[in-house]
């Protein structure tokens, strides 16, 4: 049988790698203060000598509440993703956005030719196309 004392232990080195990044990164700490903060604020409004159902009457009718709630729920939430190390995926989600508009507008049934002949005259250069004219230039003659 395990004793406490070791599953304590096991426990303390799993959680390692997140209290180093904790001690390291300054923002997971700015978003634990903040929550902490706003926290408090809600704390120390809604509680003063009331029973529940004051409180949470307070609770659902009370807007600035519920913004310091929602802000400190959204710092908890940061910093638990920075504690998990979850990357954010914002430079990702951004170029799959500007290629989606891109293929939309060079695609567009409507202007999409003329975009794709704009671009390709841009990138490439005019290019020389050949027209032709038929009969009606210098050789032919009339009767």
């Amino acid at each position: 049988m395990t004793k406490t004392k070791d599953k304590v232990m096991d426990r303390a080195g799993g959680a390692r790698p997140y209290i180093e990044r904790a001690f390291k990164d300054e923002d997971l700490r700015e978003n634990v203060r903040n929550a902490y903060e706003s926290a408090r604020v809600v704390y120390n409004e809604l509680i003063g000598g009331r029973g529940a159902i004051p409180v949470a009457t307070r609770v659902a009718t009370d807007k600035d509440i519920q913004e310091h709630l929602r802000e400190a729920l959204d710092e908890l939430r940061q910093a638990a993703d920075r504690v998990q190390g979850k990357k954010e995926h914002s430079a990702r989600n951004t170029m799959l956005l500007l290629t989606g508009i891109a293929l939309g507008i060079l695609f567009n049934p409507v202007s999409g030719a003329q975009t794709r002949k704009w671009l390709s005259d841009r990138v490439f250069g005019p290019s020389d196309e050949f027209t032709y004219q038929g009969n009606s230039g210098a050789g032919a003659t009339s009767n």
